[in-house]
């Protein structure tokens, strides 16, 4: 190479040379002269073009050397350029770097010629500058790894009332006082909440990362750069998601589940999401946009590509939940993932509203829709499920049934997700207004509150008065038949009046069902009690012999009626001591009146029970533990 370059300067010397000669001799033609003097001059300006270019190319391979020398120099050492020191070492590296890609272009846009050294060092350059690459490549994973931030507590979980398990055995012993207000509901309400920007590492990495990517991208290494780039943060989202033990998991896996294990994973899914969604990924976008947002989509398209198996993570588990079977149960949680992804709305739309990333808001608005499916379907099928429920055998002592206590706590919960329930059935009521307006018709119900929700809770609770109704005939005792329907009425109507549905059922529907276990109070004290006030009325000319008589009979029928109704139960304090205090004043005054005769006629012997005692011992009605008064007799 360097012979053919002194072989050109050789020859346009001696063409020079020669047209010198020429020019000397005094025969030439004035034309031809000036001919001369033309070439004489293009000859100069060649010759100085040859010397600057050779000027300027062996100041091109020394900027080479000494760059080369100082990248070259690192590769040796096992330690990344950022753990040895100040920054500025970084710095002085991504300028060496950069000296020997200006000086490829440099080269590659010489005028290409025979000169056989421009070429070795163009590929010199180049093999240097993809040592330099791979090397940048391992510091940018290098410095996210050492400068990632942890998120705080406050981003890792958020209170929850699924401590409690919602099932059959929860809903009929969990306290009457503590079952409303136990819904997701107020932490799913807050799922709407600003998204929060989180430093994913320490801002004060992110121009380092940034000008890595800027030198990359303008050597052409973009490929390179996102691959480690997206394998770091795909990474790092799987850990995050790993604090939430949100492994994937198959939808055979999640349907086999036992019903606790699936609730506490679906509360840890709920965690995952709402963090992952509000404040991981804008937080993530957010640094990718600073780092990438001036190359066009690569920054989304890095975003989603990290981004997407995570995601559908999430939503596949939330798919295997929605195609479950639908229990009662399952409805709260169904309601609490649904109202936690219609919260999230608007911020998934903004993270995926690239081309690209229409796939995943797809899918999270068809988990949103059949999650909203299935809830719906376990709500609407609540009144089936109850009048399917059925027994031979009587409610032992004639208390709150455990079915009236889980159908009516159940209640307490849903009016908690009164809203949502609500749009989910009126969205349903477009499509059926017909069948609504049979169902007021079949089962009498108050057109009062056109509200589906309304209409629907009132359907399920005539659902459950047949339910008791029908239960009640199993007592062979009507008294205890009319104690029954008294204490599940009261008990529904005590729950509802003093619950946030009572605006769902109306004061109508309220003052209806007082009139009813009212009723059936009225009608267990004449069929216990007018048989055996009528021992003791209608006496007043009676004989000594028939006043005995009486007195035996009345002590023999209130014994027998004391064994059996101190083990019936009124779980319910006030209309216990209510209907005590009714029975205590039409038996103990017939009673005071009769034993007052009595006195006037027979001996205080014949008197078993004093006024006094009977008062005593109807405190002992209805309090589950059947006592006897057979060894009571006075002396």
């Amino acid at each position: 190479m360097e012979d053919d370059k002194s072989a050109d300067q050789h020859v346009i010397a001696a063409a020079h040379h020669l047209v010198k000669a020429l020019k000397d001799r005094t025969s030439l033609s004035d034309e031809v002269r000036r001919t001369l003097t033309d070439l004489d001059i293009h000859l100069a300006a060649l010759t100085e073009a040859k010397k600057d270019e050779t000027t300027s190319f062996r100041e091109i391979e020394g900027r080479f050397k000494s760059a080369q020398g100082k990248i070259m120099s690192l590769q040796s050492n096992c330690l990344k350029i950022w753990d040895t020191g100040p920054s500025n070492q970084l710095l002085e590296y991504l300028q060496n770097v950069e000296e020997v890609r200006s000086i490829i272009v440099s080269l590659e846009s010489m005028v290409p010629n025979k000169n056989r050294k421009q070429s070795r060092l163009t590929n010199q350059a180049h093999s240097v500058l993809q040592i330099a690459m791979v090397r940048l490549q391992e510091e940018v994973i290098n410095i996210l790894a050492q400068s990632k931030q942890c998120f705080g507590h406050a981003y890792v979980s958020f209170h929850s009332c699924e401590e409690i398990v919602v099932d059959e055995e929860t809903m009929v012993s969990i306290e009457d006082d503590s079952v409303e207000g136990t819904s997701c509901l107020d932490s799913s309400r807050a799922e709407s909440e600003e998204c929060i920007i989180m430093d994913l590492v320490h801002p004060g990495v992110v121009p380092y990362v940034k000008s890595i990517a800027d030198l990359m991208f303008a050597s052409h290494y973009v490929q390179e750069f996102c691959q480690v780039f997206i394998r770091f943060w795909k990474d790092a989202l799987y850990e995050y998601l790993g604090l939430f033990c949100m492994q994937q998991i198959s939808i055979e896996d999640v349907l086999r589940m036992d019903w606790a294990s699936l609730n506490c994973r679906i509360k840890k899914w709920r965690q995952a999401t709402k963090n992952v969604i509000a404040f991981y990924l804008p937080s993530e976008k957010n640094l990718f946009d600073q780092i990438l947002c001036e190359f066009g989509s690569v920054s989304s398209t890095c975003f989603i590509e990290v981004s997407k198996d995570a995601m559908m993570c999430l939503l596949n588990f939330g798919q295997a939940v929605a195609i479950g079977p639908l229990l009662p149960e399952r409805l709260f949680c169904l309601l609490d993932m649904y109202e936690l992804l219609r919260g999230l709305c608007q911020d998934v739309d903004a993270l995926f509203c690239e081309k690209h990333g229409n796939s995943i808001q797809v899918e999270y608005h068809e988990l949103m829709k059949k999650l909203g499916d299935s809830a719906k379907a376990i709500f609407l099928g609540l009144g089936n499920r109850i009048a399917s429920n059925t027994s031979t055998t009587p409610f032992q002592g004639g208390g709150v049934h455990p079915l009236t206590k889980y159908v009516i706590n159940y209640f307490m919960l849903l009016s908690e997700y009164y809203v949502t329930l609500r749009f989910l059935l009126e969205d349903r009521e477009v499509e059926n207004s017909g069948e609504v307006v049979d169902a007021l018709v079949r089962l009498d119900i108050s057109s009062e509150f056109p509200c589906p929700l309304a209409l629907h809770l009132q359907s399920i609770t005539s659902r459950l008065e047949s339910n008791l109704e029908d239960r009640s005939n199993l007592y062979k005792d009507d008294s205890l038949k009319h104690i029954f329907l008294m204490n599940n009425i009261h008990y529904i109507v005590q729950k509802i009046k003093n619950s946030k549905l009572r605006t769902c059922f109306g004061d109508e529907w309220i003052k209806i069902h007082i009139v009813k276990y009212v009723q059936h109070e009225k009608s267990y004290e004449r069929k216990t009690w007018n048989s055996i006030i009528s021992l003791i009325t209608g006496y007043e000319k009676s004989g000594k012999a028939v006043l005995k008589e009486r007195c035996r009979n009345f002590s023999i029928a209130f014994e027998d009626v004391y064994k059996n109704q101190t083990g019936w139960t009124i779980p319910d304090i006030d209309l216990r001591a209510d209907l005590n205090i009714a029975i205590g004043l039409r038996v103990v005054h017939a009673y005071r009146t009769f034993a007052g005769q009595v006195r006037k006629s027979l001996s205080e012997k014949h008197i078993k029970y004093t006024e006094e005692d009977l008062q005593e011992y109807l405190l002992d009605f209805f309090q589950g533990s059947a006592k006897s008064l057979n060894h009571h007799w006075r002396r």
